[in-house]
């Protein structure tokens, strides 16, 4: 009895081994990368002043954001002045997110770099994680801030319209966003049963 009580812990042992070694490869090949927290297309996203999630808060909300309405000037029957005012902001907001998301980058590779460079203590690491999070917000401030200024282009039945064609209706079987599969998106939000 003790032969297969030793033989069950050795086998448990060793199966505890092989699910512990599993679990430590999720980061497996991002030690390459040149800052630790941001892949090659995240800086490419943020060096070029793209959203990157950062207005979602606005945008599932009810807020539209300046760069989705000019996609959908025409089907949102914009005029020529709401199109104007509205590149402007998203002008703006490029040139900011592109300005603030260098700073963000620097932010992460200074961070990045004092763990490389080591003999960091915790008045270093608190100064370079507060860089890292002001330049953060203030990247997400510049493109939740266009949100706002974009809704006060739009009459509320463009509001209205944009949350259909984006997909956003309260009712998800009362419209299918253009380019999904009809009966896939209403089977998927229960129209039929």
């Amino acid at each position: 009895m003790c032969k297969y009580f030793i033989l069950a812990l050795a086998l448990t042992i060793a199966s505890d081994q092989g699910v512990a070694d599993d679990s430590h490869t999720p980061y497996a090949g991002l030690e390459t990368r040149e800052i630790a927290t941001l892949s090659e297309s995240d800086i490419a996203d943020l060096a070029a002043g793209r959203g990157w999630g950062f207005a979602l808060a606005a945008e599932l909300n009810g807020h539209p954001g300046p760069a989705h309405v000019l996609e959908l000037a025409e089907d949102l029957d914009l005029s020529a002045n709401q199109i104007a005012r509205v590149e402007l902001i998203f002008q703006e907001m490029q040139e900011g997110a592109v300005a603030r998301g260098a700073e963000f980058i620097a932010a992460e590779r200074a961070l990045n770099a004092a763990f490389v460079r080591g003999g960091l203590d915790a008045t270093e690491l608190a100064a370079l994680v507060n860089a890292a999070g002001q330049a953060r917000a203030k990247l997400r401030f510049v493109h939740l801030s266009r949100h706002l200024l974009t809704l006060d282009v739009l009459t509320m039945e463009q509001v209205d319209r944009y949350n259909i064609l984006r997909g956003y209706t309260a009712d998800p079987c009362a419209s299918v966003p253009e380019g999904h599969n009809e009966a896939m998106c209403r089977r998927h939000s229960g129209c039929d049963g």
